[in-house]
């Protein structure tokens, strides 16, 4: 199960991948996916690291070459 102390902040957009247990007093960035426990009186930010790639195309879009 998933246990959520008292008096913690859970941020929009946040996923807890069950089971996690989140201390009191604990705070959630927005956006993070827990998968880990986190302990009282901790701040949490878990975001995996962004990624471009270059010249990417969407499938069915005309590019210059097309035309």
């Amino acid at each position: 199960p998933t246990i959520i102390g008292d008096h913690v902040f859970i941020g929009s957009n946040t996923a807890l991948v069950a089971p996690v247990t989140i201390g009191e007093h604990a705070v959630i960035g927005a956006g993070s996916t827990i998968t880990k426990n986190v302990p009282s009186n901790a701040l949490a930010v878990a975001r995996g690291k962004q990624t471009n790639y270059d010249h990417y195309v969407r499938i069915g879009k005309k590019t210059e070459q097309d035309t």
